[in-house]
């Protein structure tokens, strides 16, 4: 049985693997601090955060695993400092003081072209993420890459939205790699791999986020 932490509940992908793992048997309890409390359910523990000070010495930090999706956009943050602050510097810290507290297991929810010798900001943030997380040791690091997300967010993406409508047009033209996943699968992939924990990193991208999730052992 898992004690598991989720952090970015409140977002379109987070939302999802929080309903999936209160409903899911394997889960005995999920941890997810937010900003604003979430509604009541006897296996949520939701500890409303400053995520700009982070209590280091929490008890909730002590669990199995770790389910990171968080992520924001230039635009909503509104600078490139900050958006580096909440989808590398955060997803960081959160995974060094779960690690500290005992935790093995870490999925992360990154994005197609991650890399940290990209020349696009965005993509090179996220890889930058991806190699630091690495470099910390985790048992079983786990980085799904999605491309476009399928899903009803709460904040408005026009950019996004116009590039989903373009993109399922084109679906049956377009390689798997970059057809929309819907954030109930990315969810899926994510908490398949906290809950199983295999040993050593392991990489999803897109394309395979479409498959089915391996069953359960």
């Amino acid at each position: 049985m898992t004690r598991l932490l989720l952090v970015g509940a409140t977002g379109l992908v987070g939302q999802s693997v929080l309903q999936q793992a209160l409903a899911d048997e394997r889960v005995t309890q999920v941890v997810a601090p937010t900003r604003r409390a979430l509604p009541v359910h006897p296996k949520l523990l939701n500890p409303v955060t400053d995520f700009a000070s982070l209590p280091e010495d929490a008890p909730w930090w002590s669990v199995d695993a770790v389910v990171c999706a968080l992520g924001t956009t230039i635009k909503v943050a509104g600078s490139q400092a900050a958006f580096y602050r909440v989808d590398h510097d955060l997803p960081l810290q959160v995974a060094r003081l779960a690690l500290r507290h005992g935790a093995r297991i870490y999925a992360l929810n990154s994005a197609l072209g991650a890399s940290a010798e990209s020349r696009v900001f965005y993509s090179r943030t996220k890889g930058e993420l991806e190699r630091d997380l690495q470099a910390l040791g985790y048992l079983s690091l786990t980085v799904v890459r999605p491309g476009l997300i399928g899903g009803d967010r709460q904040e408005s993406r026009p950019a996004e939205r116009l590039a989903l409508a373009v993109t399922r047009g084109l679906e049956p033209l377009l390689p798997r790699r970059y057809r929309v996943v819907p954030a109930s699968q990315i969810a899926a992939h994510l908490l398949a791999a906290a809950l199983a924990g295999e040993p050593g990193v392991h990489v999803l991208e897109s394309e395979r986020l479409l498959d089915p999730v391996p069953a359960r052992r």
